[in-house]
């Protein structure tokens, strides 16, 4: 009994040390997590069991209660989604107007959380969406509230998030009041985030709030992360002590969203987004005020043919200055007739058309 004790132990030790220094053992965990997947099913088996009896068995009062404040509730929330549509649209056309093909709303999708890890020293949860449903590493998870954490592994029907308050996760932020930037990182205490290397003399005061920055394109930018709780401003250091509280309610929440961002590069979405509006003016019939592809100028090379037209042109014109000079001596033909008939033989056998053939009879006429 000893041994096979031994024997177990070493061996568990060994995977242990084989599935945290190589990736041997991924696979193997991949088609496990089919057989956890019933598991996990068969565990929250009766808590859906009970929402459903006592969602039959709710007495009426409440329920006609509830349905007046959903009601009110939604009613003030169409309103606010008619002032909502406005900013939408308005914030479209100055995007347009700057030139800006960013995405005003990401692609979301909703999970559901399944498990949690053990683990007292690492946050993270286990989602009901995996590879098989498009999820990818490092896709953000947001709740209701703000952002959770990030997907760092991938299994084909569930995925492993890591939260923002895990000690070896950190994200950019920047303050929503004036924009300072900071590095968010986890504490491993659930209800805190710390602020790293911010400047003593920085602009910032308890109650403002983090938002996502964007940067290091991983999470989408303008979310909210955590807000400010306490600064501590210490004289003989440099930099100012700053915790903040996550605004996702990240030991609460239970459905969670998955964002798709939109990994295209500037140029791609710059040319779908005038490919969008081109279309939308064809579908409207009105055509752009600039069109969308300016067309080349033609090259200089073929005007050089041109320009030598002229030229061309000027030993034609040569011959009309003697047409013009030998009209002078027109009038001594008229008067001395019997002049005018060696003349008139050279012109019955050259046309009249041509004007060089009246010079010889010219010079002929001055001989005489």
């Amino acid at each position: 009994m000893g041994v096979r004790l031994l024997v177990l132990v070493v061996l568990s030790v060994a995977l242990m040390v084989v599935d945290a220094r190589f990736a041997l053992l991924k696979p193997v965990r991949s088609q496990m997590s089919l057989v956890l997947m019933q598991t996990y099913w068969i565990t929250d088996l009766p808590q859906r069991l009970y929402q459903g009896v006592a969602s039959q068995f709710g007495s009426r009062t409440e329920l006609v209660a509830e349905n007046e404040k959903l009601k009110t509730e939604n009613l003030l929330l169409q309103g606010r989604m008619q002032k909502l549509a406005a900013l939408t649209e308005q914030n479209v056309r100055l995007r347009e107007l700057l030139n800006s093909s960013a995405l005003v709303n990401e692609k979301v999708e909703v999970a559901e959380l399944i498990g949690m890890d053990p683990n007292p020293f690492t946050h993270r949860i286990i989602i009901n969406k995996g590879e098989r449903d498009g999820v990818v590493l490092g896709q953000p998870v947001l709740d209701a509230r703000g952002l959770m954490g990030q997907v760092v592994e991938l299994m084909p029907y569930t995925s492993r998030v890591l939260l923002l308050t895990d000690t070896t996760h950190s994200i950019p932020v920047q303050v929503n009041r004036n924009g300072l930037r900071a590095i968010a990182s986890g504490t491993g205490n659930p209800e805190r985030l710390e602020l790293r290397h911010v400047a003593d003399t920085a602009d910032i005061k308890e109650g403002d709030l983090l938002v996502s920055s964007g940067l290091g394109q991983r999470f989408p930018a303008g979310y909210p992360v955590a807000t400010v709780k306490e600064v501590i401003h210490d004289s003989g250091q440099p930099f100012a002590i700053v915790r903040a509280v996550p605004t996702a309610a990240l030991n609460r929440s239970r459905y969670l969203l998955l964002v798709f961002s939109d990994n295209r590069t500037p140029e791609e979405r710059a040319n779908a987004a005038a490919q969008a509006q081109e279309a939308e003016d064809k579908q409207n019939g009105t055509a752009p005020i600039i069109p969308a592809k300016v067309p080349k100028p033609a090259p200089a090379t073929p005007a050089t043919p041109a320009a030598t037209v002229p030229a061309a042109a000027a030993p034609v014109a040569t011959p009309i200055k003697p047409a013009v000079h030998s009209a002078r001596p027109v009038k001594p033909v008229a008067t001395k007739p019997p002049a005018a008939t060696p003349a008139a033989t050279p012109a019955t056998t050259t046309p009249a058309v041509k004007p060089p053939a009246a010079a010889p009879a010219t010079t002929r006429q001055r001989e005489e």
